[in-house]
């Protein structure tokens, strides 16, 4: 393993990808749309062209690059990964002034980034006398923001895992926490199963996801075939229905030719920005994006380290990982319901399998809370590890308060 000293990091765009960039906005070609379309076909015609026009014209990159690297403590440092070679990651991280914080890795997916973390931060390392407090640590995965992307085949959950585990360890955290949602999700459950116990001593997800009953656990399965569904329930099941039969053909394309797709990612800034920004409204609870919070965001995967094609192979390498998840984690599990989630299981499906010792359900919040609903993620966070809660002082030594 590298423990490589971190070097402090700063965003800096060189000039001449933003003239790029420009240029290749200016020959934008746009394609029609038939009348009254609105979503039905994907993103609208009308709200593309507006936020190219703002991209090329009206933002200014400087000015929200400036602010990301006033507000989030930026480093990197070399990881080496077994049969990878050395990967030089990216990462954000920022302890609190409570000596006694408890580590936590934040763990973003696609099409997010390390960005996600920027209003949750302030709130994680919060020192009160009223809720825990923690040392926050929020990885760009390999491929995405400004970390170096693996060039060998078969860079799996494994490797993810790895990455995560030995940047904690890396910075002096060798027993430590999670939060994650999407990839973030699969990720820190697989470091749960490697190395949960001694150093991964508990995990929460906002994608609390698990298989249904079967006829191998008798009282379970009876219990799914004759209890009837909560109205909450019901709802999620129709979120996901709609999302698999409407909403998932960006998965099967990711998953199965990521290379077809990268090429048209990394040479059209206004694919990239369709393809994205089509999630970012469809995925969210209503949330009121602004213009530059989606170029921003956007920004970021054109501008990244690897390029935005590198981002999706997670799909292909991991597409073996997430039809069998493997082993149950034994560690305490925090879970966060947020009503539109893309796929939510009931939460008795979740207990079945795992140590569930914090549950939370919302009435509002979609795939991305740590932007949508920063307060009431974080809440579920600090409740999970408050005094008097199974996971208190999970972490020895580092109880979270003063």
């Amino acid at each position: 393993m590298s423990f490589s000293d971190e070097t402090p990091f700063q965003i800096n765009i060189p000039d001449e990808k933003l003239a790029t960039l420009h240029a290749k906005l200016e020959l934008a070609t746009f394609p029609d749309e038939l009348e009254d379309a609105g979503w039905k076909y994907g993103a609208p015609l009308a709200d593309i062209k507006r936020l190219t026009e703002k991209w090329k014209s009206g933002y200014d990159w400087r000015k929200h690059e400036k602010e990301i690297n006033q507000e989030l403590p930026m480093f990197t440092r070399d990881i080496e990964v077994d049969g990878f070679g050395v990967l030089n990651i990216h990462y954000v991280h920022k302890k609190s002034e409570v000596v006694d914080a408890i580590p936590l890795l934040f763990c973003h997916g696609w099409p997010g980034s390390f960005l996600e973390v920027k209003k949750i931060l302030p709130l994680l390392t919060d020192s009160s006398p009223e809720h825990p407090s923690f040392h926050a640590v929020a990885i760009s995965l390999p491929g995405y923001g400004f970390s170096e992307a693996p060039l060998k085949q078969g860079f799996a959950a494994k490797q993810y895992a790895e990455v995560a585990h030995k940047l904690m360890l890396a910075l002096g955290y060798s027993e430590y926490v999670t939060q994650g949602g999407d990839w973030g999700f699969m990720i820190t459950r697989k470091m749960a199963c490697e190395y949960g116990g001694k150093h991964h001593k508990a995990w929460h997800t906002n994608l609390p996801v698990a298989t249904p009953p079967s006829w191998k656990s008798p009282l379970s399965f009876l219990a799914f075939l004759l209890i009837p569904w909560s109205p909450e329930e019901k709802a999620a099941i129709e979120r996901g229905e709609w999302f698999r039969t409407k909403g998932s053909g960006y998965h099967a394309e990711q998953s199965t030719q990521p290379q077809t797709l990268g090429y048209s990612l990394a040479d059209s800034p206004v694919g990239l920005l369709a393809w994205i920004y089509e999630k970012l409204v469809l995925w969210t609870d209503n949330y009121k994006w602004s213009d530059d919070e989606v170029l921003t965001w956007i920004s970021l995967y054109w501008f990244s380290r690897a390029g935005p094609a590198a981002s999706i192979r997670i799909y292909f390498e991991l597409a073996g990982d997430r039809r069998n998840l493997g082993p149950n984690p034994t560690i305490p599990m925090g879970t966060s319901y947020f009503p539109k989630e893309l796929v939510a299981m009931p939460a008795a499906w979740l207990c079945r399998v795992n140590k569930v010792v914090s549950e939370s359900h919302h009435t509002t919040g979609g795939h991305f809370p740590a932007t949508e609903r920063p307060e009431e993620l974080v809440q579920d966070v600090r409740k999970m590890f408050a005094r008097g809660s199974t996971a208190f002082a999970i972490v020895p030594g580092k109880t979270g308060y003063a």
